[in-house]
């Protein structure tokens, strides 16, 4: 694995140039759009579908968010409310965010998610098998949950401010890719730190080896703290530089975020916007 200061000194000369208008509007389109709180209701769930629902009516020149991410038990509404085809409906299952439970019974949860309309699972990596060096039956985890919501897209929430070491997130990067993961994500946001740019460099070096080795395109999605423009152009551009230009665009990188897109519209705007 290369020098992970080296790829962070290299990827700060892309984010001085990816500075701009262009690549602030780009990343509108990479946001998982995210709310996970104890008190969302249905009520606040629909109207935020409905803000996406408008947004190409009030922003016309901006391109629209890559997903709405929530809870399981809002797949449902999402789904009722959600009138823009482009835009995936994400869950975050499986206990989330301790992944502490029966196999059982996250199972069942991703599955009723997608049953319900998610197209999209962000799971966590269960750090208690992995972090007990019981990877065979992390693994297993995660292919059961893979099977269980069949065509939908696995995200694989690493938590990597708790996995800690550059070595281990390595090794749980290429632990969810070989057993199904779509994306490959930081953390949850609920435990710090979150993502960081080293955790980031390490995942997307995992990434760009295992598609040498094996042809697959894996996304990458970071996750937790990450809320101004800068902080969404850094990301960007670690991802520029160690993946390349065919992974920026929403089918391969995501950013996950829940203040980061009114952050964008302000500056983008140059005026304050609240519209999220």
């Amino acid at each position: 694995m290369e020098d992970i200061n080296d790829k962070l000194n290299e990827a700060s000369y892309s984010e001085k140039r990816n500075m701009d208008t262009k690549v602030y509007a780009q990343c509108l389109s990479f946001i998982d759009l995210t709310s996970l709180n104890s008190t969302d209701t249905v009520a606040k769930i629909s109207t935020m579908t409905d803000k996406v629902n408008s947004f190409n009516t009030t922003f016309p020149n901006y391109p629209q968010v890559a997903a709405i991410c929530v809870y399981p038990n809002f797949a449902a509404t999402v789904k009722s409310n959600l009138k823009d085809a482009n835009v995936n409906i994400a869950v975050v299952g499986g206990a989330f965010p301790s992944s502490q439970s029966f196999l059982e019974v996250k199972v069942l949860e991703c599955k009723m998610a997608v049953e319900q309309g998610a197209n999209e699972v962000d799971i966590v990596l269960p750090l208690n098998h992995f972090l007990s060096d019981q990877n065979e039956l992390a693994a297993k985890e995660i292919l059961e949950i893979k099977k269980a919501i069949g065509d939908a897209h696995l995200k694989v929430i690493l938590e990597s401010g708790s996995v800690k070491e550059p070595e281990l997130i390595y090794k749980a990067s290429v632990m969810a890719m070989e057993a199904g993961a779509y994306f490959i994500k930081t953390s949850t946001g609920k435990t710090e730190p979150a993502a960081t740019p080293e955790a980031a460099v390490v995942m997307c070096t995992a990434i760009k080896d295992y598609y040498n080795k094996t042809g697959r395109m894996v996304g990458f999605k970071p996750a937790g703290g990450i809320s101004t423009p800068e902080d969404a152009v850094k990301y960007f551009s670690i991802v520029q530089t160690i993946l390349g230009d065919q992974w920026l665009n929403s089918k391969l990188f995501r950013i996950g975020a829940s203040r980061l897109a009114n952050n964008l519209l302000s500056l983008l705007e140059n005026r304050t916007v609240n519209y999220f």
